[in-house]
């Protein structure tokens, strides 16, 4: 039997880590899962600046030092940034309803606008309860098992997190674009996308497997944002077949 190999889960924007329960518990045993934080979420302190490098220098200090990653939106976002900047320390990466660019540039048109990130940011201010839930809704939106997703996300969500944090997070998926840093990711990859997914478009799932060194695609149809909830067993084994080559 081959030795476990450890992997670490990261969570997205405005979930706990808990979102992970289901699939780490499909995950083992021939993987150690760990399934850290965010900094901000939880018990991780903050980091400062809030920017994805910090975010991912963060989360590199507190992981194994040889390990595969899954990032899910957010948190994918987090191990592109990660598997850059240490290509030692991560060695196989799964990212799971992620894009090198959320926001709206000239040229990559599968994004959402700038506008309404600022907008949902302003509703979040507001009204933060009524706004996650309606963020929730949109991510499962679309599912074959949307109340189920929704369920998960509703629980799951990060309600330690400041508001602070949050607004935050919403800065880095404005700002963040690492598209032109993509050819220095050369880590085998594993890009996973719901066929529905309201959030991410899967053309920009498409385009960042296609633009990776060293990246496959699959597409997870009836799925919306979060597959890993729809489809966990599917989504469990895609992983395990991945991480075992």
């Amino acid at each position: 039997m081959k030795k476990a190999r450890d992997v670490v889960l990261l969570h997205g924007w405005g979930c706990s880590a808990g979102v992970w329960n289901d699939l780490a518990g499909r995950l083992g045993p021939r993987l150690r899962v760990h399934v850290p934080d965010l900094p901000g979420y939880g018990a991780a302190p903050a980091c400062a600046p809030y920017t994805l490098e910090a975010l991912a220098g963060a989360v590199a200090l507190s992981a194994p030092r040889r390990c595969h990653v899954v990032g899910w939106s957010l948190g994918g976002e987090v191990a592109l940034a990660w598997a850059r900047r240490a290509p030692r320390q991560v060695r196989r990466l799964a990212l799971i309803a992620t894009t090198p660019c959320f926001a709206g540039r000239p040229g990559w048109p599968c994004a959402t606008a700038p506008a309404v990130l600022r907008e949902f940011g302003r509703l979040l201010a507001a009204d933060r309860a009524g706004t996650v839930a309606r963020f929730v809704a949109v991510q499962a939106r679309g599912d074959a098992r949307a109340r189920g997703v929704a369920g998960v996300l509703l629980q799951s969500s990060a309600r330690d997190a400041t508001d602070g944090v949050l607004a935050a997070g919403l800065a880095v998926l404005l700002d963040a674009d690492l598209r032109r840093e993509l050819r220095r990711v050369k880590q085998p990859a594993l890009v996973l996308h719901g066929a529905r997914d309201r959030i991410v478009p899967p053309a920009a799932g498409r385009g960042l497997a296609a633009a990776l060194p060293n990246a496959r695609f699959r597409l997870l149809r009836a799925c919306a944002h979060a597959p890993f909830l729809s489809q966990p067993g599917r989504v469990a084994r895609e992983l395990r077949d991945f991480f075992d080559e």
